[in-house]
């Protein structure tokens, strides 16, 4: 019967950028933390911030807003960055606050709509439209991949 329950939803940790909600799978994140100190690293893209130390772990951190050309951050008491682990690559994403974890039923999620002034569609895996509230569900893949983190993960 579990099972049953378990392909039929999909657990996503949401989360806040420019007052809109995003989402992830919850299965990719490791922990969320409130704003660290971050240690900036040259020659790096703007969207890359740096690395912190978390537990004596070093972790590339970037700004969502920068990734997606969204804007700037604006830290706050409520910025967090969220710890996420994608194959080999673990990074810190910096969003404006992580608000919530929910179980989505899958039929629910939707395919990207083309809509103006959001973040572009290849990093959208789909959208979801639940109790009012409209979550963007974020491909963490592509969002999280660029060559210059596989380079910071792999220590070259």
């Amino acid at each position: 019967m579990n099972e049953a329950v378990i392909e039929s939803e999909k657990k996503v940790i949401v989360f806040n950028l420019n007052q809109k909600e995003y989402c992830i799978s919850a299965e990719y994140v490791t922990a969320i933390e409130k704003m660290l100190h971050i240690t900036r690293v040259p020659n790096m893209p703007s969207f890359i911030k740096g690395v912190i130390n978390l537990r004596g772990i070093i972790i590339p951190i970037i700004d969502l807003k920068q990734r997606f050309e969204i804007g700037d951050h604006d830290h706050s008491d409520n910025t967090r960055i969220i710890i996420v682990t994608w194959d080999d690559i673990t990074v810190g994403m910096i969003v404006d606050e992580a608000n919530d974890v929910l179980d989505i039923p899958v039929k629910a999620i939707e395919p990207c709509p083309n809509v103006a002034g959001s973040i572009a569609e290849e990093y959208i895996s789909g959208v979801a439209n639940i109790d009012h509230r409209l979550l963007i569900l974020l491909d963490l893949e592509l969002t999280i991949k660029p060559p210059e983190l596989r380079k910071m993960n792999n220590g070259v």
